[in-house]
């Protein structure tokens, strides 16, 4: 009769364990496909400003003459979004594109005709929109990585994450030089 009860607690206990054990793995694929739905939600966003940016250049060129090196940063950056391939590569190209835009706009405002033009402006907003809502996107990306990687790192999830590969994910950063202002010549005047 006592190994019957030992035999059933350890059995209850087993059951229990691996239930736990259920209950961890299940949060952290959770928590990967809420970090992986945030970063297509992002995807798309950044999509649409990728599909958005020909139309605005285009705009430019014929105003901005003098201003051919803000222009060509501005399509070597959606370039390099194009051929980013991980997820860092991705992450780091669209940091440098949302940087060459904002350089964009600042040199635009020395040009009054450009400004007025309607097709600018409705490209303009647009893309200042999308900025908007990509930074929102950012946040909630940045917040569902952090609850992730948390998780992954802390007991008794660690031991859980180590055995099925779930791996710490990168935040969205802003790289130190993108931090910096924008500098805006006026050599051309």
């Amino acid at each position: 009769m006592t190994t019957l009860i030992v035999l059933g607690v350890l059995v209850l206990l087993l059951v229990v364990v691996i239930g736990y054990v259920i209950m961890i793995y299940n949060g952290l694929v959770r928590l990967k496909n809420e970090a992986d739905k945030s970063w297509s939600n992002i995807d798309v966003l950044l999509k649409q400003r990728f599909d958005e940016l020909p139309k605005l250049i285009k705009v430019c060129e014929g105003y901005m003459k003098h201003e051919k090196a803000t222009l060509e940063a501005v399509i070597k950056a959606r370039s390099m979004v194009g051929q980013a391939r991980s997820e860092k590569e991705q992450l780091e190209a669209q940091n440098m594109l949302t940087d060459t835009l904002k350089s964009l706009f600042a040199v635009t405002e020395q040009y009054p005709d450009l400004k007025a033009d309607t097709a600018f402006r409705s490209l303009g907003n647009r893309i200042s929109e999308l900025e908007d809502q990509i930074a929102d996107r950012r946040e909630l990306f940045n917040e569902y990585i952090t609850i992730y990687n948390i998780r992954i790192a802390q007991f008794p999830d660690v031991l859980v994450a180590s055995k099925f590969n779930f791996t710490a994910r990168d935040l969205w950063e802003i790289q130190p030089e993108h931090r910096a202002d924008v500098d805006v010549s006026f050599d051309h005047l």
